[in-house]
């Protein structure tokens, strides 16, 4: 039996032992009028919040400043939780789910920053996006309380392979759940991957979704704590937010483009360094918040919460109705996963490297991660990477040989660390395919970027390599229980180091941006035809909708495999195993 085969096997025995999807809020009819984003396919509903909380000591980054005033400087912590829920709390018929907006608040005035982030005119883009995604909402319940127990399908598989009993009494009651932190890309925010975020909480994570203040948010709002820091506003109780400041886009000076890979400048070091360091600081922040949390002190978190009705970006919802005993020491706080996409893996490599700093991360993953801007070894103080590592890329980002070369390079640093590395390329896929653009504007991405892959697919390759990753390197405490998908995805082959597919390659002034599509028009029509015609050979969602991918790989050979551990890496104990961990 040929490798595919036995992959599409192995897809076809994981996704009948799936659970079904756990319940969605229902949506509302204007919903269907408008752009809307794919429910989650795992077997949890997702809940989710959002926390501002001032800094622990609020401080400016660099020497960079614009306007006279420094451009890098961290005052509050902003984050979305995504997490598996329990819609008990909604189970009234008179009390109607409450869901979070896709644009973020103010949404007209984001729809702007987006504007000005891509370089273009304000009213259209404006008009665009409002008209396109104004109602769009996550289906997520906002606010819900943390799950009580494992789902029925995972709770079986527990109790057949816990031969130590761990998963007895009340712990059975009220699992434990990993954590991931999630770092966005330049232009993105808390929301822009909220089906990757979503889809692993569906699957039994709790993620935290950043949104960073460095200046490569496309648009974002400071609430400031009236008493400076977090100490103070903790010792007056008062989070009225005394003022507030609009935070755009940093376009580096005299090289605004330095993230083309024609620049002949480069990448603007000394400012992605230093919007790094700022990033990482604010992932310190965040699971300090967590620690809180973990700890009993939510109900602290809530009152010390920014983001509440009357302060700027802020729903009337805040963290209200949130039971926060339930929370407590429900997170597994050690062998946290770094995961980031673009410059968010740039900034995941930085954090995976600082064992000293970040003890309690334990493995990163890099979604389609931007290179240029990720520190050489010796060009900041930092350590070799020793942390298992999962690279997962885009085919427009694998035709960009800088890029490739560069994420080589540390995939090989991990691999001479002693630590396990995959690097994947997901066929057809652009630079937009593992985040919420492409689902919300899968034409626009097709069109523009010449993406092939239908965007669904895209996602649910990048969550199910993920999650078949963290299975093998997550201590076992973490995964028992768990009925996450094999597809089989990090046994695929590993192609010659040499020998890199460039059917899709496009000319040297489109790398990175897109891809180049043969016999364009035919294919496009073909593929148009064989979808309205519901023709045999074309790929479907659960509901028997076809997928809008111009081009429909076959299951089991959708990614090239460019770098994976030997038999010999393999049978190693995994790392994580022995890293102490402590009860929360």
């Amino acid at each position: 039996m040929d490798g595919t085969k036995q992959k599409q096997q192995q897809q076809a025995q994981t996704e009948k032992q799936r659970p079904n999807p756990g319940p969605v809020p229902p949506r509302r009819l204007r919903e269907h009028f408008f752009h809307k984003l794919p429910d989650y396919a795992g077997p949890y509903s997702v809940g989710t919040m959002e926390i501002e909380m001032p800094a622990r000591e609020p401080r400016t980054f660099s020497h960079i400043k614009r306007n006279h005033k420094h451009a890098l400087r961290m005052d509050t912590v902003l984050f979305a939780m995504y997490y598996p829920c329990d819609t008990s709390s909604y189970a009234s018929k008179r009390k109607k789910p409450s869901r979070a907006t896709w644009l973020p608040r103010p949404r007209i005035q984001t729809c702007n920053g987006f504007a000005k982030f891509y370089g273009v005119s304000d009213i259209p883009v404006t008009a665009y996006i409002a008209a396109t995604t104004m109602f769009t909402k996550l289906p997520v319940y906002r606010n819900a309380n943390l799950a009580d127990k494992l789902v029925d399908a995972a709770q079986e598989e527990a109790v057949a392979t816990d031969s130590q009993n761990t998963l007895t009494g009340a712990e059975n009651v009220n699992p434990k759940f990993p954590v991931i932190i999630f770092s966005h890309g330049l232009g993105g925010s808390r929301t822009c991957y909220s089906a990757v975020c979503g889809e692993l909480a569906s699957n039994g994570f709790v993620v935290i979704a950043l949104e960073h203040r460095d200046g490569s948010g496309a648009r974002s709002y400071v609430n400031v704590p009236p008493d400076g820091d977090l100490a103070g506003t903790l010792k007056t109780g008062n989070t009225d937010a005394t003022d507030h400041y609009q935070l755009d886009y940093l376009f580096p000076e005299d090289n605004a483009i330095d993230t083309a890979p024609h620049n002949t400048q480069g990448v603007d070091t000394v400012l992605r360094n230093a919007q790094i360091e700022m990033r990482m600081a604010e992932i310190e922040e965040a699971y300090y918040t967590l620690e809180m949390i973990n700890n009993g002190e939510g109900e602290l978190v809530r009152k010390t919460n920014l983001r509440k009705q009357g302060n700027a970006g802020s729903s009337s919802k805040g963290l209200a109705n949130i039971e926060w005993s339930s929370w407590e020491g429900r997170m597994f706080l050690r062998n946290v996963t770094a995961m980031g996409h673009s410059f968010g893996g740039a900034t995941t490599v930085q954090v995976t490297r600082q064992e000293d700093r970040f003890p309690w991360i334990g493995q990163g993953i890099l979604l389609d991660a931007w290179g240029p801007a990720t520190p050489k070894l010796g060009e900041v103080a930092h350590s070799p990477l020793q942390k298992p590592i999962l690279m997962i890329n885009s085919e427009a980002f694998m035709h960009w040989p800088e890029n490739f070369q560069r994420l080589d390079d540390i995939g090989r640093e991990a691999r001479d660390g002693g630590a396990l590395c995959w690097m994947l390329t997901i066929k057809g896929s652009a630079h937009l395919s593992q985040s919420d653009f492409a689902l919300l504007y899968p034409h626009w991405i097709s069109l523009l970027m010449k993406a092939v892959t239908d965007p669904r697919r895209a996602i649910y390759l990048t969550v199910n390599a993920s999650m078949e990753f963290l299975k093998r390197v997550l201590p076992s405490e973490q995964t028992v229980g768990n009925t996450w998908p094999d597809e089989g995805i990090l046994r695929t082959e590993q192609l010659a180091t040499n020998k890199l597919p460039s059917d899709y390659r496009p000319e040297d002034k489109w790398v990175a941006a897109r891809l180049k599509i043969p016999n364009e028009f035919w294919v496009r029509s073909t593929s148009w035809f064989r979808r309205k015609r519901k023709m045999s050979g074309v790929a479907t969602d659960a509901n028997g909708n076809p997928l809008v991918g111009v081009i429909q790989f076959e299951q089991g050979d959708e990614v090239w495999m460019h770098l994976s551990p030997d038999t010999a890496q393999l049978e190693r104990p995994n790392r994580s195993e022995s890293i102490p961990v402590t009860t929360e």
